[in-house]
């Protein structure tokens, strides 16, 4: 057993001074608000603030390697997220098992070392690069980079079966993301087998768009049944919405949530572009809605209807999705500029607490832990020890009481002041600094260089 002395400690009733944390097999065995001036038990790590970590609820591990190689205009002048798609779908065309292990090691480690101590990897590239098999190495290389990384896995197996509402066969550069309905349930069960400690599973469908409603439906019965999470993009474009529309005569969420039974298991991804009608039903399901703002900026994708969610109860969480940006901290502040900018309003989404930075990340830790099926964002007994350590002299926390500490960390400066970082009773981040992080950057390096060779001027 190891323990923790806090001088500042985000419970679940709230903050507290001088805490002491008990570890014990990864979980928090025992919490003891103690005298300022108690003496330390032999081998507790003195800590300032300790607040839970969060859920990156949605990653493309593999798109990280492509952050900074779109952003230069087209010749046409018509640069969107079709075409962004275009680029992203020859990135994966490159990257195997090999490279696709090491890429998710390095985004991982980023995660972690700033507050992510979970993600669920929304995984659709199921296939080798020039073979049209199913293996279980794209699966093996993600499991693999969260054992070296420690991060908290929910491995979200998709299926992917169509490349439009209109064009029932993939295309050729979603074939390496295509297949059988039954092929994917397979390869689900084997995840599910081998699943426990390492990680955990949930699943999924790409969107309305890539899968059938009779899959769908299937894959939903399945979820149901193993109590597992459900993660689907939707309403991410407004094509999406019109084709819908256009096919079945509803909207995207409307026309889900009338063919599916749709509760808390459920993870809708962006749902951005959503009316009223649909906002609250949304909210009266339970389901969590998972926000990605600065992906969603980098796309060009629009803003979510984020105030009129929050009034009716609704549930979110973020994740860093493209891997443009990696800094839970910085969704959140984006969340709310992006309202602000829309409203021209301030404090949007203090909806249930005057403060918004606290109120930010209260919702996105209880919405991260159900998308993700993993107990956390929480401190308090029996609980996971998923901890992120801040140090309490940085000068972006300095001067603030407990009322403000959160709205600092949210909403003031650029360099985190994660001092560390423990997953599962482990420290995984200390003075700032993940343990694995130079070999994982060195082993990135190599296949960043490697995949772009041929941009690369000598």
């Amino acid at each position: 057993m190891s323990g923790i002395f806090a001088r500042k400690a985000l419970l679940a009733g709230g903050w507290a001074d001088n805490v002491r944390l008990d570890i014990e097999a990864g979980r928090i065995s025992a919490i003891t608000e103690v005298a300022a001036d108690a003496p330390a038990t032999t081998g507790d790590c003195a800590c300032g603030i300790v607040i839970p970590g969060l859920a990156n609820a949605h990653s493309h591990a593999f798109q990280r390697v492509l952050a900074g190689h779109t952003e230069e205009r087209g010749p046409a002048d018509k640069d969107n997220f079709w075409t962004w798609r275009s680029r992203m779908y020859a990135l994966s065309a490159k990257i195997d098992a090999i490279a696709l292990q090491v890429i998710a090691r390095q985004v991982y480690g980023e995660m972690v070392a700033t507050g992510y101590t979970s993600v669920a990897e929304f995984h659709y590239l199921h296939k080798e690069p020039d073979t049209s098999e199913n293996t279980e190495a794209m699966f093996e290389a993600i499991v693999a980079a969260a054992d070296a990384s420690g991060i908290r896995l929910t491995y979200v197996p998709v299926l992917y079966e169509r490349a439009g509402f209109d064009q029932p066969e993939p295309t050729a550069d979603q074939q390496r993301f295509a297949t059988s309905i039954a092929d994917f349930l397979e390869h689900y069960e084997r995840a599910k087998s081998l699943a426990g400690d390492r990680f955990t599973v949930g699943i999924g469908v790409h969107s309305l768009r890539a899968v059938t409603a009779d899959s769908l439906k299937k894959i939903a019965a399945v979820a149901a049944a193993d109590g597992a999470p459900m993660h689907i993009h939707i309403a991410e474009q407004q094509w999406e919405v019109d084709q819908c529309k256009e096919v079945h005569g509803m909207r995207p969420v409307e026309w889900l949530l009338d063919q599916c039974d749709v509760n808390e298991q459920w993870c809708l991804v962006h749902a951005t572009h959503i009316d009223d009608e649909e906002i609250a039903a949304i909210a009266d399901c339970g389901a969590v809605v998972c926000l990605c703002p600065s992906t969603e900026a980098n796309l060009g994708d629009g803003l979510f209807p984020l105030q009129r969610f929050l009034q009716c109860q609704g549930r979110i969480a973020i994740g860093s999705d493209s891997h443009v940006s990696i800094n839970p901290f910085e969704e959140l502040r984006w969340l709310e500029y992006g309202q602000r900018l829309l409203m021209q309003k301030r404090n949007v989404a203090a909806i249930h607490r005057s403060q918004t930075g606290r109120s930010l990340f209260e919702l996105a830790a209880e919405g991260g832990a159900l998308a993700t099926g993993q107990a956390g964002g929480r401190i308090r007994t029996g609980d996971n020890a998923d901890l992120v350590v801040l140090d309490d002299d940085s000068p972006m926390l300095v001067g603030h009481s407990t009322r403000s500490l959160l709205d600092a960390l949210v909403f003031s400066g650029f360099t985190l002041p994660v001092d560390r970082v423990m997953v599962r009773g482990e420290w995984l981040v200390i003075d700032g600094q993940h343990k694995d992080a130079i070999e994982a950057r060195e082993g990135y390096s190599l296949v960043a260089r490697n995949l772009y060779r041929d941009e690369i001027a000598p």
